[in-house]
């Protein structure tokens, strides 16, 4: 029986030293599944870092556009600003000009009846009551005018000046200057540094 256990003892020796064996060639095979399996992570980090670069440079080139751009939008804002500007400058002056316009000719409506006072104070007449009434109303109508920014145009001893008088007569005077106004036929008005009626006179020379 002695001789029997020893033989299994012998018998079953060698399988351990088998197992063990095994062990050890199975121990390298998992390290290098386990380094296999490190290495793509690593492989990957280095493959992310060019690409983070290229992207900081995509970020970078895009800067300079953003840069252009709003210069672009703040040249084109300052434009329109300029051209809102120049419209309403044009507007407003276009609006003096009719409000101007209109003004004058309304005022020239009632020229007629500042010649007729005129008349009617030339007239001599033994009623003081009735020129005396007819003289406040030249007076009257005188100050509305004024307020108005209504100017008569300055005649008399005067150069002819064909911006502000109309000839209509002509006289030879050795007395007188060259082209003096010697006569009034009908005065003329402005308003500020628009005529509104030409003053008709005689001129001298």
């Amino acid at each position: 029986m002695s001789k029997d256990k020893k033989e299994e003892k012998k018998q079953t020796a060698p399988a351990a030293d088998e197992i063990k064996e095994e062990v050890k060639t199975e121990e390298p095979e998992i390290e290098a599944k386990e380094a296999d399996g490190k290495k793509p992570e690593a492989e990957k980090a280095e493959e992310k870092k060019p690409e983070e670069k290229k992207g900081k440079e995509k970020k970078e080139e895009k800067k300079p556009d953003l840069k252009a751009e709003m210069d672009t939008l703040n040249d084109k804002y300052l434009r329109i600003c300029a051209e809102y500007d120049n419209f309403r400058k044009r507007s407003q002056k276009e609006k003096d000009s009719l409000y101007g316009d209109v003004k004058a000719e309304t005022l020239k409506k009632f020229l007629p009846v500042y010649d007729n006072l005129v008349r009617a104070l030339a007239q001599s007449t033994e009623d003081e009551a009735y020129r005396r009434g007819v003289e406040m109303i030249m007076n009257q109508f005188n100050v509305t005018m004024e307020k108005l920014g209504v100017t008569e145009i300055e005649c008399l001893g005067k150069k002819f000046d064909p911006a502000f008088h109309n000839a209509v007569m002509h006289v030879e005077d050795e007395e007188k200057g060259e082209n003096e106004i010697v006569e009034v036929f009908q005065k003329g008005f402005m308003m500020g540094d628009k005529v509104i009626r030409f003053a008709m006179v005689k001129v001298a020379n």
